[in-house]
């Protein structure tokens, strides 16, 4: 019998975490996993760090959904040889796929084997981070700014929710800055991101692990 995933050990959090503590951290352990961070890297390190950034991907898509998790849970309870290994999420997905509900319908899930894509969850979480300067080179047509206040306004309405006054002005900053994003490229942060180079992906990719790895210091 194959060892099982822990995966909250791949996460780093303990089983009672919350569903924003998960987020918070697969923000963390999919940055310091990202292929495209390791420009210099072997092909054997690139794979390795590939079936990482799967694994991790797999908990969060696991993790995250309240029914998923409980599904898990009953299975993690009843299992002692848990592993934090990559090679255990694979097998997992293999000896029980479609065991959670909803199977490949589930958001970012493969219809072959109802694992979920780890890119697309990966830009999920991190669309609305992204490092605006980097992905606006080369300089850009100027073009009516429809999105860009749709964005501010959004941003603004979610963040007075989140975090009144300062919410609001965190909120509407960030959505202006997107919204910037899609007026001056036409699709989304997440479509743009797939299409740079290799060199433009690691720097945009180390200049978000700065951010999320510096808040999480702060809050510390």
């Amino acid at each position: 019998m194959s060892t099982f995933p822990d995966y909250y050990a791949y996460l780093n959090v303990p089983p009672t975490a919350t569903v924003e503590e998960i987020r918070q951290a697969y923000k963390k352990e999919s940055l310091r996993t990202h292929p495209d961070r390791l420009a210099k890297a072997s092909e054997e390190e690139k794979k390795k760090a590939t079936e990482r950034f799967q694994a991790v991907a797999d908990a969060y898509y696991v993790l995250s959904d309240s029914t998923r998790r409980k599904e898990y849970d009953l299975l993690y309870a009843a299992r002692k040889d848990r592993a934090n290994e990559p090679g255990a999420s694979g097998n997992f997905f293999s000896a029980f796929s479609g065991m959670f509900s909803g199977g490949a319908r589930n958001a970012g899930a493969t219809p072959a084997a109802d694992r979920p894509d780890a890119d697309n969850v990966f830009a999920d979480v991190f669309e609305e981070v992204w490092s605006i300067q980097i992905m606006l080179r080369p300089e850009v047509q100027r073009v009516a700014p429809w999105w860009t206040w749709t964005g501010s306004l959004c941003g603004a309405g979610l963040g007075f929710i989140v975090a009144n006054i300062p919410g609001l002005m965190v909120g509407a900053y960030a959505g202006n800055r997107l919204g910037a994003i899609r007026d001056a490229k036409g699709r989304s942060v997440a479509s743009v991101f797939s299409e740079l180079a290799a060199n433009q992906k690691a720097e945009v990719l180390r200049a978000l692990a700065a951010k999320v790895l510096g808040t999480a210091a702060s809050a510390i």
